[in-house]
């Protein structure tokens, strides 16, 4: 049942080249966001913000796994609707909840990560990816 919905779409060559494209751009452009904060992590600098009242520790090490791993995944076109949820939840909590009451200025870098995950989340990971091949 899952298979289903993890099966991209036959889409022409021209449109999955474009998702290649914006899955390559914006995994590769997200990867040193996750990076960045897995060393404030690993360095002990747990200060961070828990908008879901997890914990800090929590919030910290869900938001590296979505901005650094579910983005390699998303690079790699394996699994890439299952790390797009997560992509999409981070960035709708960066955008809404932690920048909510920022102007449009500091929060548009997190609504077009926003976007354009939302945009391939409806697409699926196109011709070019592992999925193609995993999920026939």
């Amino acid at each position: 049942m899952v298979k289903k919905y993890l099966k991209p779409l036959k889409l022409p060559n021209q449109v999955s080249l474009a998702v290649l494209v914006l899955r390559l751009s914006f995994g590769f452009l997200m990867i040193p966001h996750g990076y960045d904060k897995m060393q404030e992590f690993l360095a002990g600098n747990h200060d961070f913000p828990d908008p879901l009242h997890v914990s800090p520790m929590l919030s910290h090490g869900l938001t590296i796994f979505a901005e650094l791993f579910c983005s390699i995944l998303l690079v790699l076109g394996l699994y890439t609707r299952l790390a797009l949820i997560m992509l999409i939840g981070c960035m709708a909590i960066v955008s809404f909840s932690i920048h909510g009451a920022d102007p449009l200025g500091d929060k548009e870098h997190a609504l077009l990560y926003l976007f354009a995950y939302l945009g391939i989340f409806l697409t699926g990971a196109g011709k070019y990816s592992i999925d193609t091949k995993i999920f026939k």
